[in-house]
């Protein structure tokens, strides 16, 4: 469950952001997450939950926003949406990709009072 690890780096930078903005409460948190980062969204939304009580943060509704996986073939240049396994190349038919998008893990945004 690596979402807690990540739940604790989420509440790190947003505490830190309420520090210096004065922020008193939070009521969205949006977070954009690639499918390779393999986090659950439900795993992700019930330790957030848990772990923001009796903070600021306490009742802010968390938004995950998913990007897809998308490679570049390494052979013929084509970029496209794939799952995991990753299919062939449209193109050329090879099974050689460069990752261009699916692994990020950020904030977005916060709505804040």
């Amino acid at each position: 469950m690596h979402e807690l690890a990540m739940v604790r780096s989420i509440y790190d930078v947003i505490n830190e952001k309420i520090k210096e903005y004065g922020v008193k409460k939070v009521k969205e948190v949006k977070l954009i997450v690639g499918e390779l980062t393999g986090v659950e969204d439900m795993t992700m939304k019930s330790c957030f939950e848990i772990y923001v009580q009796a903070t600021p943060i306490e009742g802010a509704s968390l938004v995950i926003e998913r990007v897809p996986v998308k490679v570049r073939c390494r052979i013929c240049g084509n970029e496209f949406e794939t799952k995991i396994p990753f299919s062939q190349c449209g193109v050329c038919a090879k099974k050689s990709f460069q990752i261009i998008a699916g692994k990020e893990f950020y904030i977005e945004s916060l709505d804040v009072e």
